[in-house]
């Protein structure tokens, strides 16, 4: 029996100037993939096929900063993700790797032709690019979907523009950034993973908190997601992955109205769990949202509430809501 070959590493190309190794002479997928939605995986399906078919390695050719934080400033648009969880996800969809190019004042100066040339040929040596139906590069947007193919025809390298893909269930819309974001700003979490094609989540640190919950017998994990981060404020069932093992739970975000406002901040009361989490990485997984946040009269009446949620979240986690 022959050996099998060993499995091709992940690359990661931060801003290269030449071909990164491990990558010369790719097929790439261009977008930004922030939160890796179902559009965003059909492109990186189709970017696999051509290179199956050509022989040829996979990438995912993506910017930072986003470019709407670079023309609007920091915190502009509300992230689905970070360039790591982005990385993760398209090395788990089996891509060979992540080319990132700053978005950068010399970088949206170039037209579209400048671009291909720049970025696509001398920098990547493409051999095939694949791209979504809204596609738009070059200063000012001013290429989309046509002007890729014609470069292509004139420079020798392939080019397929993947259709709208819809999504079903729900409120019907296209598979988008803008989409899942809307969703998830309105609390909608199911729809949200509609978009996604599973639950939105988020991965952080454990923050050390007051301990408040453990004096009224709920103790929680509290994460500080950043100003960014604009998931309608409320309580949401949730699952929660501890050290590779996932536990569900319920959580709260907002700002605390009934023991004083403050920053807004994600606590977490997981199920069933003692243990100690301070410092611990951890992910957040988004199942449903359950109420909006409110202010109780008293600590007591707060309490009461939370098992009143816990109960809830137990329940449809489990399937039975």
């Amino acid at each position: 029996m022959s050996a099998s070959a060993p499995a091709r590493s992940f690359v990661l190309a931060l801003d290269p100037q030449s071909p990164p190794s491990g990558l010369e002479g790719a097929v790439v997928a261009i977008g930004n993939f922030d939160g890796v939605h179902r559009g965003h995986v059909e492109v990186i399906r189709r970017a696999k096929a051509l290179a199956a078919e050509l022989g040829r390695p996979c990438a995912a050719l993506t910017f930072e900063p986003h470019p709407a934080e670079f023309f609007r400033g920091r915190h502009a648009i509300f992230r689905l993700g970070s360039m790591e969880s982005k990385a993760r996800e398209l090395e788990r969809l089996g891509v060979d790797g992540m080319i990132v190019v700053e978005f950068n004042e010399a970088l949206a100066a170039l037209d579209p032709q400048a671009f291909v040339e720049d970025v696509l040929v001398r920098r990547v040596a493409v051999v095939g690019v694949v791209v979504g139906y809204d596609f738009r590069f070059g200063s000012e947007r001013a290429g989309g979907a046509q002007t890729l193919r014609e470069e292509g025809a004139r420079r020798g390298f392939r080019v397929e523009v993947v259709e709208r893909v819809d999504v079903e269930g729900g409120r019907n819309a296209p598979a988008s950034s803008t989409a899942t974001r809307a969703a998830l700003e309105a609390g909608d979490v199911a729809q949200a993973a509609r978009l996604l094609g599973r639950p939105y989540s988020i991965a952080a640190q454990v923050l050390p908190g007051q301990k408040l919950g453990r004096t009224i017998g709920f103790p929680t994990a509290n994460l500080a997601p950043g100003p960014a981060f604009r998931l309608r404020e409320g309580v949401y069932a949730v699952r929660i992955s501890i050290d590779g093992k996932t536990h569900d739970g319920v959580a709260n975000y907002g700002r605390r109205p009934t023991v004083g406002d403050g920053a807004p901040l994600l606590e977490i009361h997981v199920f069933d769990f003692d243990g100690d989490l301070y410092g611990e990485a951890v992910e957040v997984f988004f199942v449903e949202w359950l109420r909006g946040e409110q202010k109780f009269p008293s600590l007591d009446a707060l309490k009461a509430q939370i098992a009143e949620d816990a109960q809830a979240a137990r329940r449809l986690l489990r399937g039975e809501a």
